[in-house]
């Protein structure tokens, strides 16, 4: 299996830079989180969204004590579907439907908040240091969906369909593209894929969504003569088949789907197409309407 042509274009469009197939250029912000550094990629004030992705966060990479891991409280959302996607390291998640899962790195943790969910994020209980690198994502949901029922869906590191050719390791964690389908159902047209370059490796990604950008994980990525490194998210023109190539060899990941049906109001951890519906989860989250994480006391409060 391949995923270059046979033989590369006299004037392609990965080969004219910005003038041709970059978009924009993202260069993403720290952000706290619970003690923990994150660069947040999406929403930026160059771009609000790429498909229906309005959040990418990068965690770490981070050296975790036992004393001192992750320790996200329970907090809420509403509107949206989550990602969180881990290279290193683990994370236990809890939410208020009664699910307890352990992330491990490839596996594909989903939760769909709709009209609300409350969910914590923890290093395990009997975790030693470790260190820990991820993403995670949100995904909006479809004007007709945003208020359905909460669900959390996972699927092991062995359930995600991957192959490898030309250099390149890819592996279709959400949606379909480059001729594999994931396990994971998804409300809108989208595509979440972890793409492993080795040194000297270019890769073919063609224009198979309306919408698409990738993030530098870690590495170098260059597109024609313009070289991009890790932290740095590339976001992509419509209808253009981009030859990503590297040099030292790279991770990145690569997103994108179909334009939201509509705006989008986000406010802290509410995703929602009108501000009523986040007024209304405001309140209900001071009142604690939401529910509870079960074996959790604690709680992240309303910001002010």
């Amino acid at each position: 299996m391949s995923w270059l042509p046979d033989s590369e274009p006299h004037c392609c469009p990965a080969q004219q830079g910005k003038k041709g197939s970059v978009d924009i250029v993202i260069t993403p912000n720290t952000r706290d989180l619970e003690g923990f550094s994150v660069r947040r990629a999406l929403p930026a004030v160059e771009r609000r969204a790429v498909g229906p992705f309005v959040f990418f966060d990068h965690m770490g990479p981070a050296q975790l004590s036992a004393a001192g891991g992750l320790a996200v409280r329970p907090h809420p959302h509403i509107g949206l579907s989550t990602l969180t996607y881990l290279y290193e390291g683990e994370i236990v998640h809890r939410d208020s439907l009664g699910f307890k899962q352990l992330i491990r790195p490839g596996a594909v943790n989903w939760m769909t908040a709709g009209r609300g969910i409350v969910h914590s994020e923890r290093s395990p209980e009997s975790a030693a240091e470790q260190r820990l690198m991820g993403l995670q994502v949100w995904a909006a949901l479809p004007k007709e969906q945003e208020q359905c029922a909460p669900s959390f869906t996972h699927y092991s590191t062995s359930s995600v369909p991957e192959a490898e050719a030309d250099g390149a390791r890819i592996r279709v964690v959400a949606g379909e593209c480059f001729g594999m389908c994931a396990k994971l159902q998804t409300s809108a047209p989208l595509f979440f894929v972890d793409v492993q370059l080795q040194a000297q490796s270019r890769l073919l990604l063609e224009a198979e969504y309306t919408e698409r950008a990738f993030y530098v994980v870690s590495g170098d990525v260059a597109v024609g003569s313009e070289r991009f490194s890790a932290g740095q998210m590339v976001v992509l023109k419509p209808d253009s088949e981009v030859i990503l190539s590297s040099q030292e060899g790279a991770s990145l990941a690569v997103i994108g789907g179909e334009p939201l049906d509509g705006p989008r109001h986000i406010w802290w951890n509410f995703v929602a197409t009108e501000r009523e519906l986040i007024e209304q989860a405001k309140a209900d989250w001071q009142a604690g309407r939401f529910g509870h994480v079960p074996g959790d006391s604690e709680f992240v409060p309303l910001p002010g």
